[in-house]
């Protein structure tokens, strides 16, 4: 599948400047370019969208009596006299001065040769501008930011904004090869609805990209300022632009009506010791509806944990059986693809169907068997990893691919599932609660879907939090609860010990718990073992056996141990909230009251100890999820980047949640009214795409 026009990547000629190398700018060469490179990139348009963090106020011209100390001041200055520290001293050199309203000293420390007497002869009037400190009483001037003549004073900016730096690039280098970029700033079209310019009385691109790198007031630098919020549409407008062209070409492909008696589904849902959430009643029929299109069917399904997302998921391929095709579940680790195999088998059995497993590492006659299977048609359902993408797989009519978990695989993953039969539905689902907003940019080329209701009897896990150095009493206290029966586990961020990190390694922790409860014949489970070591030690949990599992994240999605009724992780200030709801939840799942106990290493900073309030206060993943993206951001929200996954460099999707909706909404009307951005309309859009690189994202994402 291919978006109408995309199947070739041209830049349009209006941009060549933007994209040109930094080397191209006026005093920028390899080396600067180089400094440049490592903290925004190699291009101008890179420089451009390196936004200030802060703003100068050069305008400040205070009597020396009440300036502040650490004030930025501009004071217009005659130069008395110099007092120069001899050859070979530390001593800095000072330039006695007298304002009009008392004196000031200059400061400047490792001044080479007479640098200083050219830059302020003595008995000379010059115009100075930097920090101001008070030391032993006297009003200082370290290293001023600017000294001029008074016939020079026009040069010297009234406000200056500041950027972040990287090691070796100064500001002044900085500031001359952004005003270089300022002036190849062309006047492009206008992309945006004339009643959103007017709504927000936005500046056009050109006036918002100067506008944004020369703020006078705080206000300036925020991003509900009008120039940066223009921009932050602009960003988000693309993104949705690109992710409206594969969705609208997707959603157009031809599909399978999978629309059978209902039988196989009805027996299932007969066989359950309990009824089916309103939530989950309302995702399937979503489904079935889908399921009922002559066109494919791309639908995200978000379910918080513990939400029966999986017995969904079963309904909707007994769907695709029922007419004769086949379904297949991708799973992002064996040790989750063994447990929905084991969980599928035990709901299917009493209809008559075993489903097949298919791993990297799994034995040649079993692999083989499988391969048959499903190239035959005889196994009509299947639970795999990776494996199942390979080439070597073939299937007799693949109907519905589920990708459990997409955070942990990329776009194009899904997309080769999707492949592997004709008019395939996709189905993808994630544990990991998403914001609103994050799975409009992230998720965008899907329908979506939330099941935000838990089965009866789900009881809500008790979570606390304590300082790590007070471990020996939490060891105690789980000493004294596998005592009376209960299974644990221990989570560690690393496996082994970090030189840079003092983080307790998942082997250290196995080896001291070991040692303090025996008893509990401690199991360990990290992403460095082989699966073979993997699935015993998981098994050895499972099973009793072992009492307490030290882990790391690798049990963090999917593993489900109902006996365990303790959670305790280990510098639970270093998680993300979406990560430790997700650990959370492997607790809970008995009868047994529950707990999670969350251990940090003091002194916490506010929004640590935020983070960690909203655990204990909240059970709901989906508001857990919206307070991460406050405080942390989509990338760490999201995880590891993601093939087609968006990074803003100009909205704020904490901010900008309501700029989204509105992008969401122009791209829809436009797409609906011109599918193909033909006309002087698409060619506006068209280039909108290709200044955010969003057009190669089309391409990619379609499969192009």
């Amino acid at each position: 599948m291919n978006p109408a026009g995309f199947q070739q990547f041209t830049r349009p000629e209006k941009l060549f400047g933007l994209f040109a190398r930094l080397t191209v700018l006026p005093g920028v060469g390899d080396k600067v370019a180089g400094l440049l490179k490592k903290r925004m990139g190699s291009h101008v348009i890179d420089l451009l969208r390196h936004l200030p963090a802060g703003v100068i106020d050069r305008t400040q011209r205070p009597s020396v009596a009440t300036i502040e100390d650490g004030a930025i001041v501009t004071m217009e200055v005659t130069v008395m006299a110099h007092d120069k520290p001899p050859p070979g001293s530390r001593r800095p050199w000072r330039v006695m001065t007298e304002a009009s309203s008392g004196p000031i000293e200059i400061v400047y420390f490792h001044a080479k040769g007479d640098y200083v007497e050219k830059l302020l002869p003595t008995g000379s009037v010059r115009i100075i501008s930097g920090r101001a400190e008070r030391f032993n009483n006297k009003v200082q001037m370290v290293h001023p930011d600017h000294v001029v003549s008074p016939e020079k004073a026009s040069t010297l900016p009234r406000h200056e904004p500041v950027y972040p730096l990287t090691a070796g690039l100064t500001p002044r280098v900085l500031a001359r090869a952004m005003g270089a970029a300022l002036e190849k700033t062309p006047d492009l079209p206008e992309w945006i609805r004339g009643d959103v310019i007017d709504r927000f009385n936005w500046p056009s691109w050109k006036d918002a990209t100067v506008s944004a790198h020369q703020p006078v007031k705080p206000y300036d630098l925020l991003p509900g300022s009008p120039p940066r919020a223009r921009l932050a549409y602009d960003e988000l407008l693309a993104n949705q632009l690109a992710l409206g062209l594969v969705r609208t070409t997707t959603s157009r492909d031809q599909g399978r009506v999978f629309k059978g008696k209902g039988d196989l589904r009805q027996s299932l849902i007969t066989t359950l010791p309990f009824s089916l959430t309103k939530a989950q009643e309302r995702v399937i029929a979503e489904i079935e509806a889908d399921q009922a299109s002559p066109h494919r069917m791309l639908r995200l399904v978000q379910g918080d944990v513990g939400s029966g997302k999986t017995l969904v998921a079963l309904v909707a391929m007994l769907g695709v059986v029922e007419t004769g095709a086949q379904a297949a579940l991708l799973a992002p680790t064996e040790i989750l693809a063994r447990q929905h195999h084991a969980t599928l088998t035990q709901l299917l059995e009493p209809l008559g169907l075993k489903p097949g497993l298919l791993l990297g590492k799994m034995k040649a006659a079993e692999k083989n068997a499988t391969l048959e299977g499903l190239a035959d048609g005889s196994i009509s359902i299947v639970v795999g990893t990776h494996a199942l993408l390979t080439d070597g797989v073939s299937f007799h009519d693949l109907g519905l691919g589920v990708v459990d978990e997409q955070h942990r695989f990329g776009v194009r993953q899904r997309l080769v599932l999707g492949d592997k039969g004709n008019g395939v539905d996709v189905l993808v689902m994630t544990a990991t609660p998403i914001p609103r907003t994050l799975a409009m940019t992230a998720y965008g080329d899907l329908q979506s879907s939330r099941i935000d209701e838990k089965p009866p009897g789900r009881k809500p896990v008790k979570t606390t939090f304590v300082d790590l150095e007070r471990c020996d009493e939490v060891v105690d206290r789980l000493r004294q609860a596998i005592a009376s029966g209960r299974q644990a586990y221990w989570i560690c961020p690393l496996v082994d010990e970090s030189d840079s990190l003092d983080i307790a390694a998942a082997e250290e922790r196995h080896t001291m718990l070991t040692a303090a409860i025996p008893e509990a014949f401690p199991a360990l489970v990290h992403g460095r073992m082989d699966a073979d070591s993997r699935d015993q030690a998981m098994e050895q949990f499972r099973s009793g056996t072992a009492r307490l599992l030290v882990a790391t994240t690798v049990v963090e999605v999917g593993v489900d141990v109902p006996a365990a009724s303790i959670m305790i992780i280990e510098h639970s200030e270093r998680f993300g909230l979406a990560q430790m709801h997700q650990l959370r939840g492997r607790v809970g799942r008995g009868s047994d009251p529950s707990s999670c106990l969350l251990l940090y290493k003091g002194p916490l900073s506010e929004t640590a100890a935020a983070r960690l309030n909203i655990m204990r206060e909240s059970n709901d993943g989906f508001r857990i999820a919206e307070e991460d993206l406050k405080l942390r951001g989509p990338g760490e929200v999201l995880g590891r980047r993601q093939s087609g996954d968006p990074e803003f460099a100009l909205a704020d999707l904490a901010y900008h949640a309501d700029l989204l909706e509105l992008a969401r909404e122009q791209v829809m009307e436009t797409l609906e009214n011109n599918p193909g951005l033909t006309g002087e309309e698409g060619e506006k859009l068209r280039l909108l795409l290709a200044l955010f690189e969003r057009d190669r994202a089309v391409t990619y994402l379609a499969g192009g």
